[in-house]
């Protein structure tokens, strides 16, 4: 190890975070209520404490010194002293060592013990007590890195939002179980950077990947208990660090080399992210970091009680995003990911907390604001989860613009037609076509709705239509936890059986439903491993669940089935991309005419004449046609989907205008190839979809 000096120089209050120069690394940490800060440098294996300093200024609220001659890989962390008054909101506590919350690398496991906490566990004083433990020996410590990597001509690929397909994962998940991938690189971004698993995510067609939380994240001390494992990784502790169990020789250079492969395969990175909250959990939780740093600043606190976190996440405390030091950093994190690792897009866990401000949610939030004028981060994919369990938490339509949302009307409407529920096929109809009533203002696109049948929240597809009930025992809440809805149902018998009519309905469905998606208005997302039915045996809330029931079934995949499904999911993907008209980066609401009498959109029934009001308040209908034109050097291309979720096999009369017309795809017979069409009826099994073609040459336009 190095000599060390006596005291710290000066250094500067920004950056914040620990900054190699070279020379040595300057240490800025942001407390506007600690008295002091101290920082503690550890031994490489980061065991014994070997120096401590006092950071020696104090700037604009912002604790700095500058350690010359210290190098990248130092291991370090913090202790701040200040008055210990939960009453008052301060938690500061020296004996806890505290996590930089600018940390870039990540050091050694945290080991559960009462020592974490700033009081005395058990106590009957509860957390008005003090704990007086080191908690150093089982705290994860921070990691001076040295960022630097050769891009060479890597570019985003800036796909435009209207030809936008997002294939969900969990990163983790999605290689575990890959036989042709070497163990110790399985479940890492090594395994992501593997031509196999980029050749099957071309192979869909998809072109972004949009992953779970890859952000450094501590495991639930409630699990451990029971054996289990967080899995989803919604409970994040180092916003700019990598989970280390992601990395498989510790380097954050995999995950760039992983960006870039992906890059040059076309396939855009966005990444799932959790700033609503801290793995801290509520005032009764460990002194990480946050807590220790600032309590009263980094989290929302209940007003005429600073003693209790605000709690509108449903995990126990409540990222202060008012806060500008707050707020600044979240918006330093996403501009890392941006600009260190070329993240083309970020997905918002909760993204109604992110918008809250003392009196409730308002999409003009600082926390909008900040990233609209952002020069970096307005230009990158923004997708909200607009909900949270707080009051007025349900926000679906209310992000600003450039932000999509996740559109879980779209998933129950869709869940909830194909299981043949009467009177949804208004509301069907809307979804198909964008859901305008709900995103159509100020100026919003169609993009703003992703469309999606499963996520990862609840059923696969293939569990959708195999269970009535959640099953979710493995997860030891009595199978009290997860959403008791579902909008599913399992055809006779409950999760697996070898009756075929049973699984020839299943198989239908999920083919029909994974069809609509691709021919809806909006962003499709795709679970991953939809595409070859995989299945979590009825768990609907497998967040910790972190071996077979969650990860990719490779050989469910290369199954016949599997096989089969995939290649379907393929081909729907690729009409999308060819057909112009199944991605309008505008609203259509059949006001325009391609060509003499065909408008842009239209809705008939299944006699081929157009809706009545009275047909669409008729709840004892299904069957739908959806028929929409759109015009280029070619003439005028007419695609009409025939939607039949009845058990029963239905003929349709084709719609006007009359030409010659094609079968492109019919989702009970998936392997059929496009032909000629004759006559003016059409059959459409049950519980299926079928598109067809029309093409009105341009003399006749």
């Amino acid at each position: 190890m190095p000599p060390y000096p006596d005291r710290l120089e000066a250094g500067a209050p920004s950056p914040l975070g620990a900054t190699w120069d070279g020379l040595g690394t300057n240490f800025a940490v942001f407390s506007s209520n600690a008295t002091r800060i101290d920082l503690c440098i550890f031994d490489p294996n980061g065991r014994r404490e070997v120096a401590r300093y006092t950071l020696p200024e104090y700037t604009d609220e912002i604790w700095h010194g500058y350690l010359p001659g210290s190098r990248a890989g130092l291991i370090y962390g913090y202790r701040a002293y200040g008055p210990y008054e939960p009453q008052h909101g301060h938690r500061f506590n020296p004996h806890k060592l505290l996590l930089d919350p600018y940390a870039r690398r990540i050091a050694g496991d945290l080991r559960s013990s009462d020592a974490l906490f700033g009081y005395r566990v058990n106590s009957p004083r509860a957390d008005l007590s003090f704990d007086r433990r080191d908690s150093a020996p089982g705290m994860l410590k921070a990691v001076v890195t040295a960022d630097a990597f050769h891009w060479g001509d890597d570019r985003p690929p800036a796909i435009p939002w209207s030809d936008l397909v997002i294939y969900e994962a969990h990163l983790r998940g999605l290689t575990m179980l890959r036989q042709d991938l070497r163990p110790r690189e399985r479940g890492t971004f090594a395994a992501l950077a593997e031509p196999a698993v980029i050749d099957h995510l071309r192979r869909l067609g998809v072109n972004a990947i949009e992953l779970l939380p890859i952000h450094a994240f501590v495991q639930d001390q409630y699990l451990l208990k029971k054996e289990l494992r967080n899995y989803w990784g919604y409970n994040t502790l180092g916003f700019f660090a990598i989970e280390p169990r992601y990395l498989s020789d510790g380097s954050a250079e995999e995950m760039r080399i992983a960006v870039r492969r992906l890059h040059a395969a076309g396939i855009e990175v966005i990444l799932d992210v959790v700033y609503n909250h801290t793995a801290e959990g509520s005032e009764l939780g460990p002194t990480l970091s946050f807590r220790g740093l600032d309590n009263a600043s980094y989290y929302r606190l209940v007003p005429d009680n600073l003693r209790h976190n605000i709690n509108d996440t449903g995990t126990g405390n409540t990222f202060n995003l008012s806060h500008p030091r707050v707020l600044q950093l979240v918006m330093d994190s996403l501009r890392y990911w941006v600009q260190s690792f070329h993240v083309d897009g970020f997905r918002f866990d909760l993204g109604v907390t992110l918008g809250r401000e003392g009196y409730g949610f308002d999409p003009g939030s600082g926390f909008f604001d900040a990233i609209l004028q952002d020069p970096i981060l307005s230009q990158v994919k923004l997708i909200s989860e607009p909900w949270d369990p707080g009051p007025g938490g349900y926000q679906l339509g209310a992000q600003p613009p450039r932000f999509a949302e996740w559109n879980d009307r779209y998933r129950d409407g869709l869940r909830r037609y194909w299981r043949g529920d009467e009177g949804e096929r208004s509301d069907f109809s809307a979804r198909l076509a964008g859901s305008a009533d709900i995103f159509e203002h100020r100026g919003r696109r169609p993009y703003a709705s992703v469309n999606f049948a499963a996520c990862h929240d609840g059923f696969t597809l293939r569990d959708t239509v195999s269970y009535a009930e959640r099953h979710n025992e493995a997860n030891g809440e009595d199978n009290n936890d997860g959403t008791p809805e579902n909008y599913s149902a399992n055809w006779g018998v409950e999760g697996p059986t070898d009756d075929p009519a049973v699984n020839e309905i299943r198989r239908r469905l999920q083919y029909a439903m994974l069809a609509t998606v691709m021919l809806s208005q909006g962003t499709p997302m795709l679970l991953g491993g939809d595409e070859f039915g995989r299945t979590q045996n009825g768990n609907n809330n497998a967040y910790c669940q972190d071996n077979e029931i969650s990860w990719f079934d490779w050989e469910q995949a290369d199954s016949e089935e599997g096989r089969a499904l995939t290649t379907f999911v393929g081909r729907m993907v690729g009409l999308r991309h060819r057909h112009p008209v199944l991605r309008w980066n505008q609203y259509i609401h059949g006001r325009n005419q391609p060509a003499p009498g065909v408008l842009d959109i239209q809705w008939f029934d299944q006699q081929g004449g157009q809706m009545t009001n009275e047909a669409w308040n008729n709840p004892q209908e299904r069957t739908l046609v959806l028929q929409r034109a759109s015009k280029d050097a070619g003439g005028v291309t007419i695609l009409t989907c025939f939607f039949n979720p009845t058990p029963d096999d239905q003929t349709f009369a084709m719609p006007p205008p009359d030409l010659p017309t094609e079968l492109v795809v019919d989702s009970a017979s998936p392997k059929e190839p496009e032909r000629p069409l004759e006559g003016r009826t059409l059959l459409v099994k049950s519980r299926s979809v079928v598109l067809t073609r029309s093409v009105l040459e341009p003399e006749r336009t």
